[in-house]
């Protein structure tokens, strides 16, 4: 496993970063962006990876600006439930706390554009439109939890692993150039194994299986191998999940 490496975001300026615009720091202003910058630094963890710990006083706060991470909560007797997932340009780490609330780790190589814990909640005080982002951030991700709840809760399992392939193709739509525009066919790698996903999902990894099986042999999706897929119709597959597509912008 692969230790993280730091470098000092100034030699790829919050000006040019690919996630800006999208990310909580595109609140800010030319002056307070610059502030930012002198605190960021930019660090890389390979898959598997340990970012973040449920045990460990929280250290940093972070943009997500490459890759996948996985969130889990962790029980008593050692348990371990998978409860989100975060892409590019998420914000990672809970602000105003002390203590990590989960535990974070690299579902795929992941860059990281990372704040000191202290210095960026100073920030948040200097600059009330970083914060009021970050409250809109914590209000969607509220929303997101009460759908998967709906998910978990009333879903079949054609629609849940529908759900979630939805999930993934969606954000990987974002993480593209936005002058381009969406690409026709969303195509993407899976960051999760089988067994990861039947945990999100609350499933069996043979139901898991069974249902990709029957979405790729009803031409709903496409695999080049068990990671790579490509969704030929995303409102299809969105009708199929039980959800509204959004525009991408």
């Amino acid at each position: 496993m692969n230790t993280h490496e730091d470098r000092y975001a100034g030699s790829e300026r919050c000006s040019t970063c690919a996630i800006r615009h999208r990310a909580v720091c595109g609140a800010l202003d030319g002056e307070e962006l610059e502030l930012l910058n002198r605190i960021a630094r930019r660090r890389h963890f390979s898959v598997g990876q340990v970012i973040m710990s449920d045990e460990d006083r929280s250290e940093f706060f972070a943009n997500v600006v490459s890759g996948v991470i996985k969130l889990t909560k962790t029980l008593p007797d050692g348990r371990q439930q998978i409860v989100g997932l975060l892409f590019a340009p998420d914000f990672l780490g809970r602000t105003f706390s002390q203590n990590n609330p989960y535990f974070a780790e690299a579902a795929s190589d992941v860059e990281l554009c990372c704040f000191p814990h202290s210095s960026f909640e100073q920030l948040l005080k200097q600059a009330p439109g970083l914060e009021h982002r970050l409250f809109e951030r914590t209000l969607d991700e509220l929303d997101s939890a009460r759908e998967w709840m709906v998910l978990l809760g009333r879903k079949t399992a054609q629609e849940k692993v529908a759900s979630f392939l939805c999930l993934i193709a969606k954000r990987s739509l974002l993480t593209g150039c936005p002058h381009n525009g969406a690409p026709r066919h969303p195509t993407f790698e899976l960051p999760l194994s089988r067994a990861d996903i039947a945990d999100f999902l609350g499933l069996t990894i043979e139901t898991v299986s069974r249902q990709i099986t029957r979405l790729r042999t009803s031409e709903l999706i496409r695999l080049s191998d068990n990671q790579h897929f490509l969704i030929p119709d995303l409102a299809a597959l969105n009708a199929l999940a039980g959800q509204d597509l959004p525009a991408f912008h």
